[in-house]
């Protein structure tokens, strides 16, 4: 059974075909079926983005579709970027100059408390859907710690590992992870769907 995954990124496609192989659930991208639909994201929240994002490579294709969305929220910052964590700062950013703008922007602040927030859809092409979500809480860094992951990883603080998410190794990531949370949660739902 193809799913297609609403994602350019081949380390997402590598974790989500992993997670779903056990179903007999084959993952592909959507370039490898050839399509190339844009997917504005005009949601306020992570599972409505995600859910557009599903909605429309589900309609473009005829396949199952799996999207998601995450992003970082930061309670000092009235729980931003939020949904604009990839464009926070605006287009001219990379990860580093993203993360070095949220450090300067909580200088002098006291409090530090954050989390990871995770939303998967998957539309069907008969219409019904299924979502997902995970969290991880933690607080964020007075200094960049640790070259792994990407996005925020290493301003990311987890408090019971005493490590950023750039110091932890894939798997440890993935344990307490927002997406691992949700992928799990994913799994566990189109699991019981697929019996159906």
């Amino acid at each position: 059974m193809k799913f297609i995954l609403a994602t350019h990124n081949p380390g997402k496609l590598r974790e989500m075909s992993d997670i779903l192989s056990h179903l007999g659930v084959e993952v592909v991208s959507p370039a490898d079926m050839g399509i190339t639909v844009e997917v504005e994201e005009t949601g306020t929240t992570f599972a409505e983005n995600a859910m557009l994002k599903a909605k429309a490579i589900c309609a473009a294709s005829g396949l199952p579709a799996i999207a998601d969305d995450s992003g970082l929220c930061v309670d000092a910052l009235n729980g931003g970027p939020g949904v604009y964590s990839a464009r926070y700062g605006g287009e001219g950013l990379d990860d580093r100059g993203r993360y070095m703008l949220l450090l300067n922007s909580l200088r002098g602040q006291t409090t530090r408390a954050a989390h990871f927030a995770c939303a998967i859809a998957c539309a069907f092409p008969d219409g019904k859907t299924l979502t997902a979500e995970g969290r991880c809480d933690g607080a964020i860094a007075f200094a960049p710690l640790g070259e792994g992951g990407f996005g925020y990883d290493p301003v990311f603080l987890v408090p019971e590992k005493g490590k950023t998410f750039g110091q932890l190794t894939a798997e440890e990531k993935s344990a307490i992870s927002h997406r691992g949370r949700a992928l799990r949660d994913f799994s566990a739902k189109l699991e019981t769907y697929l019996k159906k």
